[in-house]
């Protein structure tokens, strides 16, 4: 609905852009002043509001089982599955020479890795399928699944964390000459909505070289 030239999202809006797993935008929509606070506050804050949840939904905080959860839940929002979002986090990559002067592609596949949906908060498994081809520089494979691993700790949705995975390396790798190819499954699918256990998604990202058809199917093959 638009009012005064405005884009007026309804609740029922809301709800089905949801459902249909749509991204707004490249970045994660993060506030201006999303880092105001720090860790140690926002843990705070978010067990106080757990725990809130947590009673609307008629569970007992007295049970010994159950006491501690909004302090763990928001240890682990902050500190582990939504650690991505603040880049503070980022990785450290350094460069280096190409010394072999090494020219062909480098894949680093099967790189597993665990995100949250940023439309119903649960989680997103998947293996994410990594390559480049040296512009002059080289970094440690660890650091691959490193920056695989950063950007999938925040909320997310698949063709967003791709093309932020293949932006990053373009530039600390400055080349165009990046594949991404994610195969994940949806627990907001699979385990709510439409129940589909079986189906899973796949989304990639080619730039430079990897354009050639040629180039792509020697991807495709070492990936299989």
């Amino acid at each position: 609905m638009v009012e005064n030239n405005k884009l007026l999202i309804t609740i029922d809006e809301d709800e089905e852009i949801g459902n249909q797993h749509i991204a707004t935008s490249i970045e994660t929509p993060l506030k201006k002043d999303a880092f105001l606070l720090t860790d140690d506050m926002k843990i705070n804050l978010i067990e106080g509001h757990f725990k809130e949840i947590m009673n609307i939904m008629g569970l007992d905080l007295t049970d010994d089982s159950l006491k501690g959860t909004p302090k763990r839940v928001a240890k682990m929002y902050i500190k582990e599955i939504f650690s991505g979002l603040n880049p503070y986090n980022a990785p450290q990559i350094a460069l280096f020479d190409n010394k072999y002067s090494y020219n062909e592609m480098l894949v680093e596949k099967n790189i597993t890795f665990y995100s949250n949906c940023e439309h119903h908060f649960v989680p997103i498994v998947g293996k994410a399928h990594v390559a480049y081809i040296s512009s002059g520089k080289v970094i440690g494979l660890s650091k691959i699944n490193r920056v695989v691993q950063y950007f999938a700790k925040r909320p997310q949705v698949q063709e967003r964390l791709t093309v932020q995975i293949a932006n990053y390396l373009k530039g600390i790798l400055n080349t165009e000459d990046i594949a991404v190819m994610i195969d994940a499954t949806h627990l907001c699918v699979s385990s709510r909505g439409i129940e589909d256990t079986t189906s899973s998604t796949v989304t990639s990202s080619f730039g430079g070289k990897f354009l050639d058809e040629n180039t792509k199917a020697e991807f495709f093959q070492y990936i299989k």
